[in-house]
C-alpha cells in the first residue's frame, strides 16, 4: 500500500506560533549544510530551518530542546520523508500518527504462491485465515488529531510542514507532562514520564524501553543531515540522570512478559501461537521441537508483515494460519513473542530454513517505499537479533541474518513463488550498524571478493509495481543494486532461469529479484572494466556500476568455493538434505533436488560456511513420531544469486579470496 500524493503547499501557521518562532530564532545555532540533497529554499538560513523549528517549538511549549530532539530522533532520525506516512500512518520528524485509512489488504503468507512451511513431505499449506474487522484505532495511531487540538494547527499542516509537525510533537509532550501532574521544567531529567507517555504504549515495559532509548540518544548526542538536506545536531549530555519513578504516575498497565524470551533492553510480551489439531492429522500452526538440543538454530529471517499490528497478532493466533517467532511494532519497537525458540515456526517457505531459523515479522509493507520504518523498531529489532545471536551462536552477517527475500526456494518448482520481503527499502546498512557489526571494507579495492555497500540515501534505483495499480514506485533510498549483462546501463538485465524458465527478461518490478543484489551480500569478482565490476551470479557474469570515487561495493576478505578439478559444472540446491541412506525406518527419504542452475568451472561463489545434511521429520500432530535426521554428506552455503543456496562439499574446492 502507498500513501496518496502529498500536497506540498505551505500551510500558514496560527499567529501565536509565528510570533513564538520569531522570538526564539536568535537563540538558535545556525549550522552549515553538509553533503545532502539541497534544501527546499536553497539558502544558508533554510539549511538550519529544522534546527530552528526544534528551538522554537521547545520555547513555545516549555519542553527542553534536547528532549524534543531526542524523541524526534528515535521516531524518524529527524527525517520528514517528503510528507509521506510511515507504515503505521505516522507523519514528519515527530511521527504524528493518523492511521484512520490504514487497512491491510491481504494476509502476508496467503497472497503468494509459496507454501510457508516449505516441506513437500506433507501437502502444501494454503492458509485460509481472514483479516479481522478493523475496529477503533488505539490512541497511539491517532496522535496527529490530538496535536491539532492542542496547537490549533490544521491537520494537513501537521502532516506536510516540518515546523508544524515539530510544534505538534512539542505540544503532545507538554500535555503529557501536565497529565502527570508535573510542572514544565528546563531540566531534561524531569521529562522521563512524559517521554514514556509520548510513546503511546499502554504498558510500563514498552513505555520505559522507549524513554530509555530517547535518553540514551540525549546522553550520547547525535548529528546528521536529514533526507531534506537539513543538518541537525543534538549536543551530548553524558551526565544526564533521569527519575524513572515518574513512570509510576503514568497509569500504565503491567507488562505481560512472563514466558517471553527477550533481552531485558526491549519491551516484550508473550502472545502464544496455537498448536492445535483439526482432525485427520491436520494441524497448525507450527511444530514442536527441541532446539538447540536436537538441531541447531543457524538463521534469523527478517520479514515484513504486509499488514498492521493488530491484524498481525490476530493472524498468528489463528490455528489455521501460519506462524513466526516474533512480531515487532513500528510505533515504539514493542515486541511480541509467539513461539519458543525451541519450536519450529512456519514462515520462510523452505523447511530446511524453517527447521533451523527464528522468524521476525516487522510491521511494514514491501511495495510502499514511502511507508518508512521507525528508528524505534530498527533498534528493538537489532537488540533482539543480538540477543538471539549470542544465545544461539548465529554469525551477524547476511548469510545468517537472512531477509525473507534471500531464503531459497527448496525445489525448482518453488523458486518463482518465494516471497520477496522485506524488499529493497529495508536499510540493511543502518541495521548492521545497530547490530554492532557495521558493514565495511575488509580488504583492498582490488580484492577478488566484494561486499555490496551503496549509500542508502543516494542509491535510488527505479522500481515499478507499487500501489494497488502497480504504478512506478516513488523515488527513494534503497539497499538494492541492479545487475546488467554488460558494463552498460542500457544493456539487458541479468536473466534468472529459475524465475523465468522461458528465458524471458528480468524487469525492474519491486518484487523481481532476478537481476539485483542487496547491501551486505558478498560475491566473487569475475571482471572489472573502468567504473564497472562483474560478479559471478546465477552461473553468469553480472555487472554493476562501481566508481572508485563513490563505490557501490567495497573489498572483502573471505572464502569462496569453485568446482573441484575435473568437473565442468556442479549442481546447486535450495536445501541441504541428508543422503537417502541416512533416513531411519519409518522416515521417508527426502529428495535432494537440484535447481535448474549450474555452478560452472572456474566460477567462484562466496561461502557462508559448511553445514551438515539435516532433515527434521515432523508431519504429524503427535510428536512421538518426529525424528531429526543427520547425514554424512556435507554442504557449503553460498551466495549464488539474490538468494543463498547450497552445494555439496564433495563437489567443490574452498579457496581464500585473493
Amino acid at each position: 500500500m502507498r500513501g496518496s500524493p502529498t500536497d506540498r503547499r505551505h500551510t500558514p501557521y496560527p499567529r501565536h506560533f509565528r510570533r513564538a518562532a520569531s522570538a526564539a530564532a536568535p537563540a538558535v545555532l545556525l549550522l552549515p549544510l553538509l553533503g545532502a540533497a539541497p534544501p527546499a529554499e536553497g539558502s544558508a538560513v533554510s539549511s538550519a530551518r529544522l534546527q530552528s523549528a526544534f528551538a522554537s517549538a521547545a520555547a513555545e511549549y516549555g519542553v527542553p530542546r534536547s528532549v524534543l530532539l531526542g524523541v524526534s530522533y528515535l521516531q524518524s532520525r529527524w527525517d520528514a520523508h517528503g510528507g509521506a506516512p510511515s507504515v503505521t500512518g505516522g507523519y514528519g520528524p515527530m511521527h504524528l500518527t493518523d492511521a484512520r485509512t490504514a487497512l491491510a489488504e491481504a494476509p502476508h503468507h496467503s497472497e503468494g504462491a509459496e507454501d510457508p512451511r516449505g516441506d513437500d513431505s506433507r501437502p502444501p499449506l494454503r492458509p485460509e485465515a481472514k483479516l479481522p474487522e478493523t475496529g477503533e484505532l488505539p490512541a497511539r495511531l491517532r496522535t496527529l488529531t490530538r496535536a491539532a487540538e492542542l496547537t490549533g494547527l490544521p491537520e494537513e499542516a501537521l502532516r506536510t510542514d516540518t515546523e508544524a509537525n515539530v510544534a505538534g510533537g512539542a505540544a503532545l509532550l507538554a500535555a503529557a507532562q501536565r497529565e502527570l501532574g508535573a510542572r514544565p521544567s528546563a531540566d531534561p531529567a524531569d521529562w522521563y514520564g512524559a517521554v514514556a507517555r509520548f510513546s503511546g504504549a499502554d504498558d510500563r515495559a514498552t513505555a520505559s524501553a522507549y524513554a530509555n532509548d530517547v535518553f540514551a540518544v540525549i546522553r550520547d548526542g547525535a548529528g546528521r543531515v536529514t533526507d531534506a538536506g537539513q543538518r541537525v545536531t543534538l549536543a551530548a549530555e553524558p551526565g544526564l540522570r533521569t527519575d524513572t519513578g515518574q513512570l509510576s504516575r503514568a497509569g500504565l498497565r503491567a507488562s505481560a512478559a512472563a514466558g517471553a524470551e527477550c533481552p531485558t533492553t526491549v519491551s516484550c510480551e508473550w502472545i502464544p501461537a496455537p498448536y492445535e489439531e483439526f482432525g485427520d492429522n491436520d494441524y497448525g500452526n507450527h511444530d514442536l521441537a527441541d532446539r538447540p538440543n536436537a538441531q541447531p538454530v543457524r538463521y534469523i529471517v527478517v520479514h515484513d508483515t504486509e499488514g498492521y499490528w493488530d491484524t498481525t497478532l490476530e493472524l498468528v493466533q489463528d490455528p489455521t494460519y501460519v506462524s513466526w517467532q516474533y512480531s515487532l511494532r513500528s510505533t515504539d519497537g514493542h515486541i511480541a513473542q509467539h513461539i519458543k525458540a525451541k519450536d519450529v515456526a512456519w514462515h520462510a517457505g523452505n523447511w530446511y530454513v524453517n527447521a533451523g531459523s527464528i522468524g521476525l515479522e516487522h510491521e511494514g509493507f514491501l511495495a510502499s517505499p514511502d511507508a518508512w520504518y521507525t528508528e524505534a523498531m530498527y533498534r528493538a529489532s537489532a537488540r533482539l537479533v543480538r540477543y538471539l545471536s549470542d544465545k544461539h551462536g548465529i554469525p551477524l552477517d547476511r548469510q545468517h541474518i537472512l531477509g525473507h527475500d534471500t531464503v531459497p526456494g527448496p525445489t525448482t518448482a518453488t523458486i518463482p513463488g518465494m516471497h520477496t520481503d522485506p524488499g529493497p527499502y529495508w536499510d540493511w546498512r543502518h541495521y548492521f550498524e545497530l547490530l554492532g557489526h557495521p558493514l565495511g571494507a575488509t580488504s583492498g579495492s582490488d580484492s577478488t571478493m566484494v561486499t555490496i555497500l551503496p549509500d542508502y540515501a543516494d542509491n535510488r534505483p527505479a522500481f515499478t509495481g507499487c500501489g494497488s495499480g502497480g504504478a512506478t514506485c516513488a523515488v527513494h533510498g534503497s539497499s538494492a543494486v541492479r545487475l546488467y549483462s554488460r558494463p552498460d546501463a542500457t544493456s539487458p538485465l541479468i536473466k534468472d532461469i529459475g524465475l523465468r524458465p522461458d528465458g524471458s527478461a528480468s524487469t525492474i518490478g519491486v518484487n523481481d529479484l532476478g537481476s539485483r543484489v542487496s547491501t551486505g551480500q558478498q560475491y566473487a569478482v569475475a571482471e572489472r572494466q573502468g567504473d564497472w565490476t562483474a560478479i559471478w551470479y546465477l552461473g553468469q557474469k553480472a555487472w554493476f556500476r562501481n566508481p572508485a570515487d563513490k563505490p557501490t561495493a567495497v573489498g572483502a576478505a573471505g572464502l569462496v568455493v569453485t568446482p573441484r578439478e575435473g568437473l565442468a559444472d556442479i549442481p546447486v540446491y535450495g536445501r541441504a538434505y541428508p543422503e537417502a541412506s541416512a533416513y531411519p525406518a519409518g522416515v521417508p527419504a527426502q529428495a535432494v533436488s537440484p535447481w535448474p542452475y549450474k555452478l560452472l568451472k572456474d566460477q567462484k561463489y562466496v561461502t557462508g560456511g559448511q553445514v551438515p545434511g539435516e532433515y527434521y521429520y515432523a508431519v504429524t500432530f503427535d510428536t512421538s513420531g518426529h525424528r531429526f535426521v543427520v547425514g554424512k554428506d556435507l554442504y557449503y552455503e553460498i551466495q549464488f544469486g539474490h538468494r543463498v543456496a547450497f552445494v555439496r562439499a564433495a563437489d567443490v574446492r574452498v579457496l581464500p579470496a585473493a
